[in-house]
């Protein structure tokens, strides 16, 4: 697989994380809690896909790095609020690895 070809792959890749992400935040509690995380990680989740495909379409080497450290960052914000949603226990392990398997690893 060239450059090309695995760039776009993660562009879908990351599209269909977005899609899992905000079926996934349909799920969380309708309380103020529930609406805080659940627009805190929607945002994170979704933006890693529109950051990646921004990243593509650099205009140079250093405007790439910065790019995908924002992906990155995204990346890792998403992670926090999964981890929340899990330690309230508004999701089980098992049902948020279910939610999002398919677009993490297809």
């Amino acid at each position: 697989m060239n450059n090309k070809e695995y760039a776009k792959e993660l562009e879908n890749r990351t599209k269909n994380f977005a899609i899992r992400i905000i079926k996934l935040s349909i799920k969380l509690p309708k309380t103020e809690e529930g609406k805080i995380v659940k627009n805190q990680v929607t945002k994170a989740g979704t933006s890693i896909g529109a950051n990646y495909r921004e990243t593509n379409r650099a205009r140079s080497r250093a405007d790439f790095r910065n790019k995908i450290k924002i992906c990155e960052s995204e990346a890792s914000e998403t992670k926090y609020w999964l981890e929340i949603i899990l330690e309230v226990g508004w999701l089980s392990e098992k049902k948020l690895n279910l939610n999002l398997k398919k677009a993490v690893n297809y």
